[in-house]
């Protein structure tokens, strides 16, 4: 009977390989269209591959704990020859496969080797190479492509060269002593969290901050049938601000500001070894009490890794709430993607002076902070959007 490929399927944009986590079925089984077959594991996510039509496993080629790129052919399916001709595939795979396999746009890759591959951020690819070294030699540079190494990796080597330069000499003793070191290998959210914070720091950034008044937010929260946590209160607070002006949340390419087509907020969410950004769409539009139940699914998937595709990239601002580690003050750094990142530290009891009754009473007051791309924003500017923020937060139920 004729065989048909099961091929790693584009999982996300920018996403050039998945790596493989668990076998959903056996060689002999039946299986339909659609069928979840294989569960693969991304920078970002846990997704799974469906078998492209109804038929009988024949091989698996796939082997756990490998990577494959976008086009492998992680499998094959013994199928009718009606299911051949419905999905248009003139010439059936032979028993044995083939060494190759046409993947689409004329390229071929070989299903059973791996390729090499960059490292990718959802919506992001990371760049092949990274300036940051002030020189460095075509040799010095071969070798570090050569070993998947940054300019970045440089910052603990003591050049010996001219005016400081690291040498080629500087750097094999560098990594000849690294041997002598305990080393584990980075997760592969790990590498993708270093990459995106490497190329946001790219940017002059800057932040700014205002302590902020939560009784009347919290009170608000204790009467409220759904509860939202203080990130989302301020996530609402954000998306009303740009909503009366995005033009703080543009990015500068070139000379043009581009604006944001809608107010798309993301929030962070520590996951196993890294943070993962769900994306709550058009939060400018929804009531607070509308969001909350989408806020905690979307927290849930994301500390299993299964984020939606639907929720992932795309925003223009972040809101990270840094004190549920109980840090009052901190200086969160925005995606690649994004000018914005808005924060909130540990509320605390503080003394505030009472004009009415002549004297200081407690509240409990927090600290926000506001970090952004110094191209885009002034301080000016970011301290006007912060002190909107903070002047929505005082009247949540309007959020």
């Amino acid at each position: 009977m004729p065989q048909i490929p099961i091929i790693m399927p584009q999982l996300g944009e920018s996403i050039a390989e998945a790596t493989i986590i668990s076998l959903l079925i056996k060689i002999g089984d039946e299986v339909a269209a659609d069928q979840d077959v294989i569960e693969v594991e991304t920078n970002k996510a846990t997704m799974n591959v469906s078998s492209p039509c109804p038929g009988r496993v024949q091989k698996i080629t796939a082997k756990l704990n490998e990577s494959y790129p976008v086009g492998a052919v992680l499998g094959y399916l013994e199928v009718s020859v009606e299911e051949t001709k419905r999905l248009g595939l003139d010439q059936p795979e032979p028993e044995n496969a083939p060494a190759e396999t046409n993947v689409g746009n004329g390229h071929k890759s070989e299903p059973d080797k791996k390729r090499g591959v960059e490292p990718t951020v959802r919506g992001l690819p990371v760049p092949a190479h990274a300036a940051g070294a002030s020189y460095m030699s075509p040799r010095m540079k071969a070798r570090m492509n050569e070993l998947g190494l940054h300019a970045a990796d440089l910052a603990g080597i003591a050049g010996s060269g001219a005016a400081g330069r690291v040498t080629i000499q500087d750097f094999e003793k560098f990594i000849s002593n690294l041997e002598k070191h305990k080393l584990t290998n980075a997760s592969s959210m790990r590498v993708a969290v270093a990459d995106a914070m490497r190329r946001s720091w790219a940017r002059p950034l800057a932040t700014v901050a205002l302590p902020c008044g939560l009784d009347t937010l919290m009170a608000h929260r204790k009467a409220s049938i759904a509860k939202a946590g203080p990130a989302l209160y301020a996530l609402r607070a954000l998306a009303l601000a740009l909503a009366e002006n995005s033009a703080p949340a543009g990015r500068l390419v070139g000379n043009k500001i581009v604006h944001p087509p809608a107010i798309d907020i993301g929030f962070a969410v520590e996951a196993e070894d890294g943070v993962l950004v769900p994306v709550l769409r058009g939060a400018d539009i929804k009531p607070l009490a509308e969001l909350v139940a989408r806020y905690n699914e979307l927290v849930e998937l994301a500390r299993q890794r299964k984020l939606p595709t639907d929720a992932t990239g795309g925003s223009i601002a972040t809101v990270t709430n840094f004190g549920t580690f109980g840090l009052t003050w901190a200086t969160p750094i925005p995606l690649p993607e994004q000018t914005l990142v808005l924060g909130m530290g540990a509320g605390k009891k503080v003394p505030s002076w009472d004009e009415k009754k002549a004297q200081f009473v407690p509240v409990t007051e927090a600290n926000l902070t506001l970090s952004f791309d110094h191209r885009v924003l002034d301080g000016g500017g970011a301290g006007r959007l912060l002190a909107r923020v903070a002047a929505l937060l005082q009247t949540p139920e309007k959020l």
